[in-house]
């Protein structure tokens, strides 16, 4: 799988998972093209992986947060005005964008930008205009993975 090709999987399914098991697909398996047990690090195309993560993570046209269950998750463009108009549905922290950040020294950090400072303007008007059925409805059949905020 090519990063495009990992890019049009989560136009397609609108919410993916990066590695973990849930309730909507799972873009590592979909590289792997197989259920990956354990770690995907381990995986023998785990360099290959990592470079399509690190390309989708890029992305202008997806959002990286922690919606689905707390874990990594890709959400497409398409589907930010159907997430601005239930976000009340959410804890604040699950809506915000996930930003991994690597030096030349291989320090890792993760940044986290409030929904609110990362949601283009032109995307919160267009979820005024759905209705709240719609935008659950865009989000999976329902939103039956969506839960009230705890």
């Amino acid at each position: 799988m090519t990063p495009q090709q990992a890019l049009a999987f989560i136009r397609e399914h609108g919410i993916v998972l990066a590695s973990a098991k849930g309730p909507v697909p799972n873009l590592v398996d979909a590289i792997a093209g197989e259920r990956i047990r354990g770690s995907w690090w381990g995986h023998e195309r785990g360099q290959e992986i990592f470079r399509i993560l690190e390309r989708v993570r890029g992305s202008r046209d997806v959002l990286t947060c922690r919606l689905v269950d707390r874990r990594v998750t890709f959400v497409h463009r398409r589907l930010w005005p159907a997430l601005a108009r239930v976000a009340n549905r959410f804890p604040a922290s699950s809506l915000a964008q996930v930003i991994e950040e690597h030096s030349s020294l291989g320090r890792h950090r993760t940044r986290y930008v409030a929904f609110a400072q990362w949601l283009p303007t032109g995307i919160a008007l267009r979820a005024r205009r759905l209705t709240e059925a719609e935008a659950l409805e865009a989000l999976g059949g329902q939103g039956t993975w969506v839960r009230r905020r705890r």
